[in-house]
């Protein structure tokens, strides 16, 4: 009887992982990428990924990635994480993509699978109008806000600057930083180009008059790239292709030009 039981109990489950393997296939498209693309995000970098007036999800990066899925016959969902463990993310399957505004680094390219870049960026050094601050050197003793575990912090760290600061203080995201540096608790900002030129943009226009001064000393040039789980090269070089041909049929700069406006 202990024999039978112990038979069935075999046969169950040799049953039940033929089943999870079928559904494992039926996962995923006949080319071998997933029916459906999970992308993590920081959901307030702006203008990249981030939650307009009506709570949607919008974005440079968004627009990108869902012309991306349409090319590669997928869905797409975006899911807003902690930006701070986007890599353990990744790595635990929460994700099956970073595409945000994600600067290309040596570390991240032994942790991941990357993709070419897709676009040019730079570490900006934003202050209020009216500002003693003019260069680099002018942050000496000074309070510097950043994103916490973002390429601006990375950037700042690695030249050792940060050090002659009085404090270089990190946030969870862009906008608290704003905010301290519009009440005055701190003396400027290190952000990418793109959320440094979009915000002063966009906050200028609502109130209709200068607040920022962008320096034109800057903490280097950065490219941006979608990172994958280590190993699932398929899918980075279907994203590769998918945005190679985008550029050709002009989509990318459609998707540009609408949210890089001069």
């Amino acid at each position: 009887m202990k024999k039978m039981l112990l038979l069935m109990v075999l046969a169950l489950s040799i049953f039940m992982c033929s089943v999870q393997k079928e559904e494992k296939k039926e996962e995923n498209n006949a080319n071998g990428i997933p029916k459906k693309i999970i992308v993590g995000l920081d959901d307030s970098f702006v203008p990249m990924g981030f939650k307009n007036e009506k709570g949607e999800i919008v974005g440079f990066d968004i627009d990108l990635a869902r012309a991306v899925a349409q090319k590669l016959g997928s869905e797409v969902e975006f899911k807003p994480i902690n930006w701070d463990s986007k890599i353990l993310d990744l790595n635990g399957g929460n994700i099956d993509l970073i595409w945000n505004g994600l600067t290309i680094t040596d570390e991240r390219k032994k942790e991941t699978e990357m993709t070419k870049p897709y676009l040019t960026s730079h570490q900006l050094i934003i202050t209020k109008t009216g500002s003693s601050i003019k260069a680099k050197a002018d942050l000496k003793g000074k309070i510097v806000g950043s994103q916490s575990e973002s390429s601006g912090e990375e950037a700042v760290k690695k030249t050792g600057e940060d050090k002659t600061f009085k404090e270089f203080k990190t946030y969870a995201q862009y906008d608290q930083a704003f905010m301290d540096l519009d009440a005055g608790r701190i003396d400027a900002i290190i952000a990418d180009e793109v959320l440094a030129k979009y915000t002063k943009k966009t906050k200028e226009t609502q109130v209709k008059k200068e607040l920022y001064n962008i320096l034109s000393d800057n903490y280097g040039e950065e490219e941006y790239g979608i990172a994958a789980k280590k190993g699932n090269t398929k899918l980075i070089e279907a994203i590769n292709k998918a945005i190679e041909e985008l550029k050709a049929d002009g989509t990318y700069q459609k998707i540009y030009s609408k949210w890089f406006k001069d």
